[in-house]
């Protein structure tokens, strides 16, 4: 059986994907994202014996890692619509997956932590409700770093790869661009494409993407895209689990006039 790729998927906004859109945004936004989303199952090709995913929504001082059996779910967004706080998404955790990525980060030098109380946090049961609907693939979830440095987060990627020979998906859920209040009023679009373009000519690049990507804040419109690191973080470790091997950008849209991006390694 050959090793699966590897993913960075944009996770949206909140619950965007089970409301209605919010005001003044137009009742399609989501669309495209949700329908790629939708699809990700068939583009992988085959069930995964387990995912192994790192959000944007959760960081710690060291790795730490979902090891419950049955995570509830992290309702960690505010002000939406009730019934948003009601969704479901009953995937199991992994255990032994859990026990296996402790390993590998430890042999590769990371100090690691477990917690097997953590609920799974809307980067996601969000994506996952769509990518699995009948949440009938258990999943592990890894915490960012609080450090925020790229190169440990590839180093992370690197240790996760031989995960990929036994079946196991590696997927960073962020979003390549992530600045809310110049979404939200429409500035600075020029900087948003500067950065998305940036992103998807380093992104096929296995020979120079991994320095490129370590240095990702003096690219062309990087802080204006990312006044905060953590939504493109999970990417660094997507793109370490496929070191070597040609990228390519899998789905891109535009929302609000903001450029987003997803990328597929191997």
């Amino acid at each position: 059986m050959s090793k699966l790729p590897t993913y960075f998927i944009p996770h949206g906004g909140g619950p965007c994907f089970f409301m209605d859109p919010l005001p003044g945004w137009s009742p399609t936004s989501w669309d495209r994202m949700r329908a790629f989303l939708c699809g990700l199952d068939a583009l992988v090709g085959r069930r995964p014996r387990a995912v192994v995913i790192v959000s944007g929504h959760w960081e710690a001082k060291q790795p730490t890692i979902n090891s419950g059996v049955f995570p509830p779910l992290l309702f960690d967004y505010s002000g939406f619509p009730p019934h948003t706080y009601q969704l479901t998404w009953p995937a199991p955790g992994a255990p032994d997956v859990a026990a296996e990525v402790l390993d590998l980060l430890e042999g590769a030098g990371f100090v690691t932590n477990t917690d097997n109380r953590r609920g799974y946090d809307h980067g996601v049961f969000i994506p996952f409700k769509l990518v699995y609907p009948d949440a009938d693939v258990p999943v592990v979830q890894l915490s960012l770093l609080m450090s925020h440095d790229s190169a440990e987060h590839l180093a992370m990627g690197r240790a996760l790869a031989p995960l990929r020979d036994s079946n196991i998906l590696i997927v960073g859920s962020g979003m390549s661009y992530h600045n809310i209040p110049n979404m939200l009023s429409g500035r600075g679009n020029d900087a948003a494409n500067s950065f998305d373009a940036w992103l998807s000519d380093v992104i096929i690049d296995p020979v120079k993407r991994e320095a490129k990507l370590a240095d990702w804040q003096t690219a062309p419109g990087a802080r204006l895209a990312h006044p905060e690191a953590e939504h493109l973080l999970p990417l660094m470790v997507a793109a370490g689990a496929g070191t070597g091997e040609v990228g390519v950008r899998i789905y891109h849209d535009r929302i609000v006039g903001k450029p987003f991006s997803a990328f597929q390694f191997g």
